[in-house]
């Protein structure tokens, strides 16, 4: 798999619906896909048929759809496939944002395929489309230190400097947008994990 050989034409970002989510830790993929939506001017709109709430941003390269699914994180892959399948786009051409108790929060990395690592709307997506060889963009939530903890964690809302933080790794990941647009991952990825 080499640099622009599948562009990205969908973006998923992941989270919980309801208010009560709104800020926590496990809704870092819909925080991003706001701010992306907001940042080109677009709006997410909900869409019954894809269990989701849908945009398609115009680019240069051709159109690139956006989906945050509304059927909490544990069914996410319902509308990721239903979209996917309903628009022809492969596996490949998704990129899957969510958050990631495997990094410190500050830190977003972008990576191809691998294992789900217990993310529930991983899971499902993989489960769904039948592989794991997809994009993901991953946010650093942080690790609460002991497993158990970490189904009230992810439903928290973070502390005030880990939210900073958070916030931090979703500009930088906006920054890298227009290489993932033009299908340029390697030099995104290069990009996102240079030490500034």
């Amino acid at each position: 798999m080499n640099d622009g050989a599948h562009k990205i034409r969908l973006i998923a970002g992941l989270g919980n619906p309801g208010r009560e989510y709104q800020a926590t830790r496990h809704n870092a993929g819909f925080q991003f896909l706001d701010r992306l939506a907001a940042q080109c001017k677009t709006q997410l709109k909900s869409e019954s048929k894809f269990f989701g709430k849908t945009a398609r941003l115009r680019s240069g390269g051709g159109d690139l759809l956006l989906i945050a699914p509304q059927t909490f994180m544990n069914r996410s892959g319902q509308g990721v496939a239903a979209f996917a399948n309903f628009y022809r786009i492969s596996a490949e051409e998704l990129l899957v944002v969510h958050d990631e108790l495997d990094l410190p929060p500050g830190s977003a990395k972008m990576k191809f395929g691998g294992g789900v690592a217990g993310h529930n709307g991983l899971k499902d997506i993989a489960l769904r489309l039948g592989t794991h060889d997809f994009w993901r963009l991953r946010v650093g939530i942080g690790h609460p230190g002991d497993k158990d903890a970490v189904a009230d964690y992810v439903l928290e809302k973070a502390p005030r400097d880990d939210r900073l933080l958070i916030d931090e790794a979703i500009d930088r990941a906006l920054e890298i947008f227009p290489q993932i647009a033009a299908g340029h991952l390697e030099a995104a990825m290069l990009k996102l994990h240079t030490k500034r």
